[in-house]
């Protein structure tokens, strides 16, 4: 009997996809030196001293690996067998953590050991991945079977999300809506995440250009109108296909268009708000009596965008000024533009745009950042270690970090096709949709391209908690994967 569990073992550690393994010892080495490289300063300083970041993160990095191995030791079918139980047990953790956590920076989601303090969000990531595995694993369950079944994870989605909201930890939060790529996956409609899409890009226009006039409205206003005017048209055409109602929606729409230049030009106070509204009423108002004879749910959605997309932009003035904070407003603010503050809100992300602009094509060289060594880029060892890549390595090693999560995130998805369950599936989309929103979130908010709302770069950014939540997910992911085999007896 002990033979032959020894044999399993073997069995099971050789079926591991070590190319995965291999490539996250990479990434956290390569992590670790990094930080180094961050924290270094001219007085010197050992790459394993304890005292430095960088020792601590190979200290992480070991017990990370202790906590890998015991993962691949247990059962996967434990994964699976207790996934509600976990979740539920991380989000008794999580609510206990807004209660007992200290604040720092306003913020209560930090639980301090002595020394060391952990983050119980980032451990949130698995739990609710094995929770929305276990849905979907269900028997029978189809997301598209009922609406209650969208209702079911959603629910598994948002419970982590409102308590660490309850936190104050907006940038964890957020991270769980990159689950959306999941139900995508699993049979939610592409107009769903086509509308986000459409109300992220509204809320931008309208906030960028809300100080310009033009034609007695604002630019946003003129440009949202027009967007979703070509929205209305494009799904008639394309959606509905209908492309006789696309082009008598577009000439009634280009008419108040025209109507709305000409009186704008001819220096008459035309109420342009007022044109372009009764214009967009009359392109609806037409597709409606066009529904009357070709009663089609199609046409309700496409209406639907254009009116949705027009009411949203009106509540953007109110939603920005009334329901996010001062300093989350400041962020928006620098990233688009409208505002410059290079000494305060601003100072981070031009630090960090000037280090890895200074880099080059080859970097300056391994602990000869001036940028890093000055600490003029604050938290250049957590949420901005990509400028560090960038200054000392260039645009080569920036290029190579970013392969290697191309890599990896490609690795995953092949494995998520591979698997002979749902469980197993839905939890390596859930994986891959999380590391694909930290890396994009992560390096476009020290490129300037987001708003900076505290996410690390998994592997790379210092920290215990970040690292043990991506090794617990990717660790579990190995297990399931090794045992795919098992389930198909």
């Amino acid at each position: 009997m002990e033979l032959s569990l020894i044999d399993n073992k073997k069995g099971f550690f050789g079926s591991l996809d070590w190319f995965t393994i291999i490539l996250y010892l990479i990434m956290v080495v390569a992590g670790a030196v990094s930080i180094f490289a961050a924290s270094y300063d001219y007085e010197g300083g050992r790459m394993f001293d304890f005292a430095q970041f960088s020792g601590k993160q190979f200290v992480w990095i070991g017990l990370g690996l202790a906590l890998g191995i015991v993962i691949l030791l247990l059962d996967s079918k434990l994964y699976e067998i207790y996934a509600y139980p976990i979740y539920g047990a991380v989000l008794l953790l999580l609510l206990v953590t807004i209660f007992i956590a200290p604040n720092i920076k306003g913020s209560h989601s930090w639980l301090s050991f002595g020394a060391v303090s952990l983050q119980p969000a980032e451990f949130g990531k698995f739990a609710t991945a094995l929770a929305l595995s276990k849905l979907f694993d269900s028997y029978n369950f189809s997301l598209n079977e009922k609406s209650s079944n969208y209702y079911k994870a959603l629910l598994i989605m948002f419970m982590p999300v409102l308590l660490i909201l309850a936190q104050r930890e907006t940038g964890s939060a957020l991270a769980y809506f990159a689950l959306f790529f999941v139900l995508y996956r699993e049979g939610m409609s592409g107009l769903v995440l086509f509308g986000a899409t459409l109300l992220i890009a509204i809320f931008v226009i309208a906030l960028k250009f809300s100080a310009v006039a033009a034609l007695g409205l604002t630019a946003g206003e003129i440009s949202v109108f027009a967007l979703c005017g070509v929205v209305l048209c494009a799904m008639l055409f394309a959606y509905c296909k209908e492309p006789i109602v696309a082009r008598n929606v577009f000439f009634i729409l280009l008419t108040g268009a025209l109507l709305l230049v000409g009186l704008g030009l001819g220096g008459v106070n035309a109420p342009g708000r007022l044109i372009c509204i009764l214009f967009m009423l009359a392109a609806v108002l037409y597709v409606a009596f066009f529904m009357l004879r070709h009663p089609l749910k199609k046409f309700v959605i496409s209406i639907l965008f254009a009116v949705v997309g027009i009411g949203f932009m009106y509540s953007v003035g109110y939603v920005f000024n009334n329901v996010l904070q001062p300093h989350q407003k400041d962020r928006i603010e620098e990233t688009l533009g409208i505002r410059s503050d290079l000494h305060g809100t601003g100072y981070n992300v031009n630090q960090s745009k000037i280090a890895i602009g200074s880099g080059g094509f080859a970097g300056k060289g391994f602990l000869n950042g001036t940028q890093t060594k000055l600490k003029y880029v604050p938290e250049q060892h957590t949420d901005f270690i990509f400028c560090t890549i960038g200054e000392e390595e260039g645009f080569v090693g920036s290029i190579v970090v970013l392969l290697l999560f191309l890599t990896l995130i490609w690795r995953i998805i092949y494995l998520a096709e591979r698997q002979t369950t749902n469980f197993a599936r839905v939890y390596a989309y859930c994986v891959a949709s999380f590391l694909i929103f930290h890396v994009c979130i992560n390096i476009g908010m020290v490129l300037g391209l987001v708003p900076v709302i505290g996410i690390p770069l998994p592997f790379f950014s210092y920290g215990g908690s970040s690292l043990w939540g991506f090794t617990i997910l990717l660790f579990i992911l190995l297990s399931l994967d090794a045992s795919r085999k098992e389930n198909l007896h």
